[in-house]
């Protein structure tokens, strides 16, 4: 007799429904899954059986052999360990509904079910399949529960669950309802911080346009404290967004019943040691998303950006310009998201002297080790050198973030509105053909530009930079036009272009 249970499998955050097929037969004593497993699936087997028997039931002596389709889809992950059993113990008297419920969770050895990754891409996915119950792990029921109409039922045992679907008894146990949430809360305030103005505003325009920002200066000028700022000024996540983090930390098995939902930007700081693995995504087992996807709708901060390998540079490459980033294994290739803000930080030399007394010689190593085309994917660089001492003693009133963060609020609006039939939400996201219909300028500040553009050979690749900039710039003023004072304020923030040149 073969039993159908629905369940789902993982590839990166898209979740892929499968059939599973369990055929039970009386004869020699086998128990086989086929349909292109991955090892974790297959390692299901000997668990499968353990657990059946240490809840009490009997396991059958007989042939079992396993089928999940779509055969040519290669699955990863535990999510098959609880439909599978389920079958198992349903061989008898199949429930009429077994096969419109959807089934998933990791069995322990004595029965409990436990957290799986992915669960919010599952239930996304099971909702629009038009399933209306979803039988899961308790754990997992807070982070179910941001997906709206679909019944969660939550089950702390196998026993539970079998008592559900053969019954219809509802388990005891109930998760609490999802609340707001973060892994990465961020306290620092911009009124905290002394001095400092051209940073700030150089902040306060990445933030608005959804920029990168490199700050280069010596230790100890607060480049660390002005990254940890910037999430303080961003405007609040849209539902859209915040559906979109929270699948990218579902899938890497970081949400949890104290933070379901994600709904505070994101801030991750990985260490200069990072391998590329960490950083971009990866893994043995299963594609795992990496720090760049971590970020997503968030921050991505490397300090001492010389100290990271040159791979892991040269990977960040792609996200930056295209918002998404292509992982490549044996077990398949995933695409995940990774619109975030890069944030970098480094110091000019290893006197920690301000740019202005580098070596010509120490200029061009570190500015090679970055390569040009990372730099250029760089929106704004800019200088931060150490505040003078009247400046920081000084009792004088700093805003705080929640003043900027009304500006940039109010930037993004307009920006919104502007890109809302196009697919984007920010300047930085803009294509060539975007900024030659919403940046246009006048003859003499095309005049301009080209001049500079010339002296300073930049590459077309920053020449749009700079009109991107100017154009948030303009949107800070709520102003319609870019004017030339917009573009001269852009081109400040430039400088390593002008120290490459001089190199």
């Amino acid at each position: 007799m073969i039993v159908r249970v629905q369940s789902m499998s993982l590839l990166g955050l898209d979740a892929i429904p499968i059939d599973i097929e369990v055929d039970i037969q009386p004869k020699v004593k086998e128990f086989e899954i086929v349909g292109m497993a991955g090892q974790a699936v297959k390692e299901s087997v000997r668990r499968i059986e353990v657990a059946i028997q240490n809840s009490g039931f009997h396991f059958p002596g007989q042939r079992i052999i396993v089928n999940l389709a779509p055969a040519g889809i290669k699955k990863m992950g535990t999510l098959f360990d609880l439909p599978i059993a389920l079958a198992i113990l349903s061989r008898e008297d199949v429930p009429d509904d077994l096969s419109s419920l959807m089934v998933v969770g990791e069995l322990a050895l004595d029965g409990r079910l436990r957290p799986i990754p992915g669960a919010l891409p599952i239930a996304w996915r099971a909702r629009e399949m038009g399933f209306k119950k979803i039988l899961c792990p308790a754990h997992n029921v807070s982070e179910m529960l941001a997906v709206e109409q679909i019944e969660i039922i939550g089950v702390e045992t196998l026993t539970e669950a079998y008592a559900y679907i053969s019954k219809g008894i509802r388990p005891s146990s109930r998760s609490r309802s999802p609340s707001p949430g973060s892994l990465n809360r961020v306290e620092t305030d911009m009124s905290h911080i002394k001095g400092q103005k051209l940073a700030k505003r150089a902040l306060e325009i990445a933030a608005a346009g959804g920029h990168h920002i490199l700050m280069v200066g010596p230790p100890g000028t607060g480049k660390t404290m002005l990254a940890r700022a910037l999430g303080g000024i961003l405007p609040p996540m849209s539902y859209e967004e915040a559906v979109e983090t929270s699948m990218v930390y579902s899938v890497a098995g970081l949400l949890d019943d104290k933070c379901p939902i994600i709904e505070s930007r994101p801030f991750r700081a990985p260490h200069h040691t990072a391998s590329d693995v960490s950083i971009t995504g990866g893994g043995n087992r299963w594609i795992k998303p990496g720090e760049v996807s971590l970020a997503h709708h968030g921050v991505l901060f490397l300090d001492e950006l010389p100290l990271f390998r040159s791979n892991v540079l040269q990977a960040l490459r792609q996200p930056m310009e295209e918002k998404r980033i292509t992982v490549c294994r044996a077990e398949g290739s995933v695409v995940f998201p990774a619109n975030f803000m890069l944030v970098a930080a480094m110091n000019p030399s290893r006197t920690h002297s301000d740019i202005d007394t580098w070596e010509p010689r120490e200029m061009q190593q570190i500015l090679q080790r970055l390569s040009g085309p990372f730099l250029d994917r760089i929106d704004l660089q800019i200088q931060v050198s150490r505040p003078p001492l009247q400046e920081i003693q000084r009792k004088t009133f700093e805003e705080s973030s929640e003043t900027i963060r009304q500006r940039v609020t109010e930037a993004r609006n307009i920006q919104r509105k502007r890109f809302q039939n196009l697919g984007i939400y920010h300047n930085a996201q803009m294509h060539h053909i975007h900024i030659e219909e919403f940046c246009s300028l006048s003859p003499a500040t095309e005049r301009f530009l080209a001049m500079v553009a010339e002296k300073f050979m930049l590459s077309v690749r920053v020449y749009d930079r700079i009109l991107k900039v100017a154009r948030t710039i303009a949107d800070l003023e709520a102003k319609p036009a870019i004017e030339e004072k917009h573009v001269a304020e852009a081109l400040q923030y430039r400088v390593l272009d002008r120290l490459w040149v001089l190199s």
